[in-house]
């Protein structure tokens, strides 16, 4: 990426916040003087609740972690959530104040690829395009023509998928994607590291080499250590279509980088208003805005997911690989841009200074600033620095179990 850095704008982060006056909502932020906080959000108003459960990963260790926290006594509010919203933007930033981090600690950050159909025909055009947005249209329209099959009602791992995958293979037109796309292993991935993803508001960075690259707006399920979902969030899963279409190997050169990966803006659990039916069927709306006055807007319908929501979990956790700290799981999207921004076929790329929002009515609004991975602020509060923090606080007990209310 070659543009020149704009000059940042504040985000509109203060969204209409009644999406959170129903239903369970945590989330974590930065407390100056003292570091990471646990919060519980109700009614508008933000209540630090580190002294009952220091980490989210403990509190999803609880077996109704909704009705948990429904019986803790809370302190007085640290700030109301407008406010927390709006100092979350680094660009108008009370130091003094809280902010936004990404609603998750401890887990290990994963993320399901190839599991909407409709995209999987675009990780196919990225891999025979070597990278090169300039040969997607033609390779997209052979493709489209040559395949001849509704890929979105093929069920993954069925015999009819069996059987167009032996088609594919003696036309020469098998892919690496498609054997995670309709066979049936999913494409389970490591996207990021415990600590590493920002949250609302945070700058999203894009590796600096990048020229070809998008959002990628996702639903994400937090998941404890004995398999149980017990709620989901929004995502962005930052991709670079450049690198991973030059080779599959490039994977974690394409999707790991610093600020890579977005959460929030909160962790919604499950309860009685929300459950996981309500992830089956949930749309996720996206919207970039470019200072070049360029509008990209597209939507993830979570009800044409090739692979159920449970599957992926289940295949992400189970007798062969353990996370005793838990995991968040992206479910992947249905979103892949087409779009010409600067030159006819040239298609969709990102620019410094686009401001990602992903929304959907039941999660909120996740917003960022794109920015490079050298240019975004380092990572470098790491699990030392978090033990540190927690045992000056005396919280190190409660950061591994929560306490049970009084």
């Amino acid at each position: 990426m070659t543009n020149p850095i704009p000059a940042h704008a504040p985000l509109a982060l203060s969204f209409d916040t009644a999406v959170f006056d129903t239903g369970s909502w945590v989330g974590r932020v930065w407390l100056p003087q003292q570091g990471p906080a646990v919060v519980l959000v109700k009614a508008g108003a933000v209540h630090d609740i580190s002294q009952h459960v220091a980490t989210v990963s403990a509190l999803l260790e609880v077996p109704e972690p909704a009705a948990y926290l429904r019986a803790l006594p809370l302190a007085e509010a640290l700030i109301d959530l407008p406010a927390l919203l709006t100092n979350s933007d680094p660009s108008q930033r009370d130091e003094t104040l809280p902010w936004l981090l990404a609603p998750i600690d401890l887990q290990a950050v994963k993320a399901a690829g190839v599991t909407f159909a409709a995209s999987l025909l675009e990780r196919v055009v990225e891999e025979q395009a070597k990278g090169d947005p300039a040969k997607a249209d033609a390779i997209r329209d052979t493709l489209a023509s040559r395949i001849g099959a509704d890929l979105s009602r093929i069920v993954p791992g069925s015999k009819q998928a069996e059987d167009l995958r032996a088609v594919l293979v003696e036309q020469g037109l098998w892919s690496q994607y498609l054997e995670v796309g309709i066979g049936p292993d999913a494409e389970v991935f490591t996207k990021a590291q415990p600590l590493s993803a920002v949250g609302h508001g945070a700058d999203i960075g894009l590796h600096p080499k990048s020229s070809w690259n998008n959002p990628e707006p996702e639903v994400v399920l937090a998941v404890s250590s004995t398999g149980a979902i017990q709620g989901a969030m929004l995502g962005n899963d930052v991709n670079l279509r450049d690198f991973e279409g030059r080779s599959a190997l490039l994977l974690s050169k394409a999707k790991d980088n610093n600020a890579s990966t977005a959460l929030g803006p909160l962790l919604r659990l499950f309860d009685e208003t929300f459950s996981l039916d309500d992830v089956r069927a949930a749309e996720v709306d996206l919207r970039v805005e470019g200072q070049d006055g360029f509008v990209l807007q597209g939507r993830s319908s979570m009800r044409q997911i090739s692979r159920d929501p449970l599957d992926l979990v289940q295949q992400t956790l189970n007798e062969n690989h353990q996370y005793p700290d838990g995991l968040v799981l992206f479910l992947g999207t249905l979103f892949a841009p087409k779009q010409d921004r600067d030159q006819p076929g040239g298609g969709f790329t990102h620019k410094l200074g686009d401001v990602v929002s992903i929304s959907n009515p039941l999660l909120g609004t996740l917003c960022n600033r794109v920015t490079t991975s050298d240019l975004a602020p380092q990572w470098t509060f790491g699990l030392r620095d978090l033990i540190d923090s927690l045992s000056r606080r005396d919280l190190l007990a409660v950061a591994v179990r929560a306490r049970l209310p009084a």
